[in-house]
């Protein structure tokens, strides 16, 4: 799948618009070490604040490929992250660091009846739909997995909501025609693999999911462009899924009659995988008989008005705010706790912006006995999923979705 990234290698000013020019990574270096003065408390340890073109200061997770998280603060501003806020991540070092949207194609080939090779402005012609769906990491949260496991250690922020816009991948497959027998649609980006050891980095779907309403090829973030970092000019979105599906700077779509292998397979094959069982653990610090691709989210809630540390006043109300999400079926309820979950409050869940989208939540909450406090929030779904009061354990740190707080002092 590796000839259409050969072929599109371009130097030319990328997103002109912005104003930015054609930015490599040494130009990207200087303004990271212009903000790295700075930290924040992060998971288990601290992280530096970096500055990337098109970005606001995000925590640094690693340089080389790009990994920026966003601060938490950020998603109490809006439902909706800003895209200059919103996380960043990469799994191949050599990316692409400018994208000719004039010369820019999208090849469709494999088990179809037509191959394609289209143009940004030939995808644009064919319609356009919005859909507002979270992106999430699929190690968001791990750097809170106890015992600690490999990879990189996030906290909370490896996470966005966004509004897309673009066409579902199901117009372009039926104007290339699927033929009989198909069973896989294999998506590969820009970005490449340094040493020709090195996996390349293919998704698949199944082709049931590829021909339903749900995955989008959007080439517009929150009303604008969407930011060369998060995988312009073309970015695969599937909602409910964790980001390991959504493919930046997308440029190949392949349409397999048999499972992918090779080297190819290994982002399917070998990485990003959960135990196969209803729970997705395993005891801590054992490995699984037997794993599967990580796929949908689970229900997740967070209070964003405050942070570990806050002090309120004792009788004086104020107001909680949060989000919360699942992988689909939308947010049934999310409830308040202040006494280590022996009585739950209700909250006043807002807007509803779709079943993908963070579901904004506000509770009056007056604090009234003086001390440490432990607020609790907890969301259930549609699908009548809850979120458990203990954490369970994979060895990849993935799905976390325990109940979580925020310790806060009253005085």
């Amino acid at each position: 799948m590796g000839n259409n990234r050969q072929i599109i290698q371009y130097r030319r000013r990328f997103l002109q618009s912005a104003g930015l020019g054609l930015l490599g990574l040494a130009g990207m270096s200087g303004k990271i070490r212009a903000a790295a003065m700075q930290t924040l408390p992060f998971g288990n340890g601290e992280r530096e604040l970096v500055v990337y073109p098109q970005k606001r200061s995000l925590l640094r997770i690693t340089t080389r490929p790009p990994h920026l998280e966003t601060p938490f603060e950020v998603f109490d501003e809006s439902v909706l992250t800003p895209n200059d806020g919103f996380f960043v991540r990469y799994h191949l070092a050599d990316l692409p660091l400018s994208i000719d949207p004039d010369r820019y194609r999208l090849t469709v080939s494999g088990h179809v009846d037509t191959p394609l090779s289209l143009s940004l402005n030939a995808l644009k012609a064919m319609g356009r739909v919005e859909m507002v769906a979270v992106n999430q990491c699929a190690g968001n949260s791990r750097g809170y997995s106890s015992p600690r496991v490999f990879g990189a250690q996030l906290g909370n922020g490896s996470m966005g909501n966004a509004r897309w816009a673009g066409i579902p991948l199901r117009s372009i497959l039926e104007k290339a025609g699927i033929r009989s027998g198909a069973r896989l649609v294999a998506m590969n980006g820009l970005d490449r693999p340094v040493l020709p050891v090195t996996p390349d980095y293919v998704k698949t779907l199944e082709i049931e999911h590829a021909m339903s309403d749900e995955p989008l090829i959007a080439w517009e973030m929150n009303g604008q462009e969407i930011p060369f970092l998060n995988g312009y000019p073309v970015k695969l979105i599937v909602p409910g899924y964790f980001g390991t599906y959504w493919i930046k700077h997308l440029c190949e779509i392949h349409v397999l009659d048999h499972p992918l292998d090779g080297l190819d397979s290994f982002a399917m094959n070998r990485a990003y995988r959960v135990p196969d069982n209803e729970c997705f653990c395993v005891l801590p610090g054992t490995v699984p008989d037997r794993t599967r691709p990580i796929t949908r989210f689970r229900v997740r809630s967070f209070i964003t008005s405050l942070q570990n540390g806050s002090r309120l006043k004792a009788g004086q109300k104020i107001l909680l705010k949060g989000i919360a999400f699942d992988g689909g079926s939308g947010i049934k309820q999310v409830e308040i706790s202040s006494d280590g979950g022996r009585n739950w409050e209700m909250a006043v869940l807002g807007r509803d912006f779709g079943r993908f989208s963070f579901r904004e939540w506000r509770l009056d909450f007056v604090p009234e006995n003086q001390g440490e406090v432990m607020l609790m929030v907890r969301a259930t779904a549609n699908s009548g999923e809850t979120q458990p009061m203990t954490a369970s354990w994979n060895p990849g740190g993935y799905l976390r979705n325990v109940v979580e707080s925020v310790a806060i002092t009253v005085a």
